[in-house]
């Protein structure tokens, strides 16, 4: 496996524990009635190779499943990463 290969994998698992996280964080705030985390901010970080950590965030703590934009957006971002890592490592090796 090469060295990008390696380093997109690595870039996927911190962003998504992040954006993980970051939903449970969000749920706690939400429950205890603090400050919460933007939603721009959940967002980027699902944009940025998160979503999978995200969508599993959002499914486990059941967190932001009633907006209808994280239900759609965020599985969807989640198959279009999933699948651009798939090419990744099987054209670079």
């Amino acid at each position: 496996m090469s060295p990008i290969s390696i380093a997109v994998i690595i870039f996927t698992l911190v962003m998504s524990l992040i954006s993980f996280f970051l939903m449970r964080y969000d749920k706690q705030c939400a429950i205890k009635g603090k400050w919460r985390v933007p939603e721009k901010v959940l967002f980027l970080v699902a944009a940025l190779f998160g979503a999978t950590g995200g969508t599993a965030g959002m499914l486990i703590f059941r967190h932001k499943t009633k907006h209808w934009y994280f239900a759609v957006f965020f599985p969807l971002m989640m198959v279009i990463q999933l699948v651009i890592v798939y090419f990744v490592i099987n054209k670079m090796g």
